[in-house]
């Protein structure tokens, strides 16, 4: 398992990096446009389609996806509308947790696969956006993610006490989650105070925007509200899958499961983070 695990890491960042440090946005744009159509394909899936149905789902999200970037002539999203996705985010993941995984197969199909679409689609312009922003803004959010995973991980192991959703995610405990923002932290002040001063990049970091471009007790509140969105993108993909009993969303990725497995945590994390950095760019 370990070995398929790192052959099919060293695939996929093989493919990711070219695309990831290319100089215009299109490669990166249609790499994970493909990414996005095979989430959306896994959505379904877990939503009571399957076969061609699903697939066409996956199509049609990839579809959408375009067409948005399209309509939007390759420019930025108003900042409007990342702070619409933050909001649908912030209330239906709240409605949709508290229900549990007992309720959520209750909510009319249709609602269901319109959700992911619109999910997954904010997300996909989102990390578009960033990286058209710039390959320092694009990668202090993924580090951000990986950031607070890993810091959970290893503090919720140490101190892990109290379980934070034993219903949906019985291995992510209270203390788990204050490690993960106390490392988003650690990580906002030496991006935003070392590297964006000590480095070359090519544009300013996330952290930079919120820590050195607002007040610092704001900067550090988005920051801390941003880990806290990765641990909730993390949460509501595990009640996706334990609704119907799956372990990981698909096998497309050998290994490691499928697409949804590997980018949940993402998924509302690049819209907020888009949110907060136009706001603190407005101030």
């Amino acid at each position: 398992m370990l070995k398929t695990r790192i052959i099919t890491a060293l695939v996929l960042l093989a493919v990711l990096l070219p695309a990831l440090f290319a100089p215009q946005a299109l490669p990166f744009a249609l790499l994970t446009l493909l990414m996005i159509g095979a989430a959306g394909w896994e959505w379904a899936r877990l939503n009571g389609l399957g076969g061609a149905p699903a697939v066409s789902f996956g199509l049609a999200v990839s579809a959408a996806a375009w067409t948005t970037y399209l309509a939007l002539g390759m420019q930025a999203a108003p900042a409007w509308a990342w702070c619409l996705a933050s909001l649908v985010w912030v209330l239906g993941s709240a409605y949709a947790l508290r229900g549990g995984p007992s309720q959520w197969p209750h909510a009319p199909k249709l609602l269901r696969l319109v959700l992911g679409a619109l999910v997954l689609v904010a997300a996909w312009a989102a990390m578009v956006q960033a990286k058209a922003t710039g390959i320092n803004f694009l990668l202090s959010i993924f580090c951000l993610v990986w950031m607070a995973d890993i810091a959970a991980y290893f503090g919720g192991r140490a101190f892990g006490k109290r379980k934070l959703a034993p219903t949906i995610s019985p291995g992510k405990s209270w203390e788990g989650v204050w490690s993960g923002m106390l490392g988003v932290i650690l990580l906002a002040f030496v991006w935003a105070f070392y590297i964006d001063t000590h480095v070359a990049v090519d544009s300013p970091s996330l952290y930079q925007l919120l820590l050195r471009g607002q007040s610092l007790p704001l900067g550090l509140l988005a920051s801390v509200f941003l880990s806290a969105m990765s641990v909730v993108g993390d949460l509501f993909e595990s009640l996706l899958k334990r609704a119907v009993g799956a372990k990981d969303s698909s096998q497309l990725l050998p290994g490691h499961g499928g697409v949804l497995d590997r980018i949940d945590a993402l998924l509302p994390v690049f819209p907020v983070a888009l949110a907060v950095s136009s706001l603190s760019m407005l101030a």
